[in-house]
């Protein structure tokens, strides 16, 4: 069932203990600006009277980051620090985030203080509006255009060409959820970037809104080209999973069949020289061919099958349905 965000009770403060909003910011070695960024995100939301909290996840910070955590969380009711045993990546941190968050609405940003905190109310509004996953467009980005920007700028266009939704910065970590659609993704590898395709496949409904992006003030940036080759792989992980998750048996068993089929026209072909025209066919480059043929197409029949009962296996284990329900409207409710 979906949640009324813009019921009086999300509105204004109530005796209702649990937040209303949970800010997910993964921290790795950003001592200097957790403070400021702590009470930059505070501010922003008191100032719309909404009942908050801040996870904090430190992913092995080496600075000193963790007891700073620690310290603020202590003297603060409206911190939790969430403190993971080393550096597992951002997607891991995003990941204990979630695990952890017990708003309605769910607030991703960076801790280097380049998103900025004052945006959040303008997103969860637009989240009002019936969207499920609000993004982040930082159309006056403050990076290196050599190093970040035409990279970025590359990989935006690659992601939404492949997974089909149309988004100017995917790389934005400040988003906005409904926790509902939270609780139905699971995050591996670097898949935190492909969020919104995620949501996408969980049918939701998604837009972006421009916000502010700042020069970085303090240590240097984590990201880098070095990260491209596992973008790449785990977007081939989400163009095949938004295709084939439920029918995997339909992109192998098809190829499988094809091969299968060529390769038993050209042994036939091969048989009739043989038996027909008394033609030698063992050294002809043709019989390899049908030989591979053959052996690929059993092959990858064979892998559909797995695949499909491994398809199965994941979402019967899990009870994970293979449709999702936006709304029921039951006979005389009040719209």
């Amino acid at each position: 069932m979906k949640t009324d965000l813009s019921s009086g009770e999300w509105q204004t403060e109530s005796s209702i203990s649990l937040p209303k909003v949970s800010v997910v910011v993964p921290i790795y070695n950003e001592v200097e600006s957790l403070p400021a960024l702590i009470e930059a995100i505070a501010t922003s939301l008191h100032q719309k009277a909404l009942r908050y909290e801040i996870i904090c996840v430190d992913d092995g910070s080496q600075d000193g980051s963790a007891l700073l955590l620690k310290r603020l969380a202590h003297s603060r009711r409206d911190l939790k620090a969430v403190l993971l045993r080393r550096n597992y990546g951002q997607t891991a941190a995003m990941a204990a985030g979630f695990n952890h968050a017990q708003g309605v609405v769910i607030v991703t940003l960076d801790g280097d203080l380049q998103n900025d905190p004052a945006d959040i109310p303008q997103l969860i509004a637009k989240l009002e509006e019936g969207y499920d996953l609000v993004s982040g467009w930082r159309q006056s980005r403050q990076d290196a255009t050599l190093t970040r920007l035409i990279p970025s700028k590359l990989a935006n266009w690659l992601i939404s060409w492949v997974t089909g939704v149309k988004l100017h910065d995917y790389g934005c970590s400040l988003k906005a959820y409904r926790s509902e659609l939270i609780q139905d993704m699971r995050l591996y590898g670097e898949l935190h970037r492909f969020l919104p395709a995620l949501a996408f496949i969980e049918g939701a409904n998604i837009t972006e809104l421009p916000v502010r992006h700042h020069p970085r003030q303090y240590g240097q940036s984590k990201y880098g080209l070095g990260r491209t080759f596992r973008v790449l792989m785990d977007l081939l992980t989400i163009a095949f999973i938004k295709t084939f998750l439920t029918r995997p048996m339909h992109v192998f068993g098809l190829f499988g069949l094809i091969s299968m089929v060529v390769g038993t026209l050209l042994g036939l072909y091969l048989t009739f020289l043989k038996l027909g025209l008394g033609e030698s066919i063992g050294n002809r480059p043709l019989l390899i061919l049908t030989v591979v043929l053959l052996i690929a197409g059993v092959q990858l029949f064979s892998f559909g099958l797995l695949a499909e009962l491994s398809m199965r296996t994941y979402h019967e284990s899990q009870g994970r349905p293979i449709y999702r329900v936006r709304e029921v409207i039951a006979p005389g409710s009040q719209s």
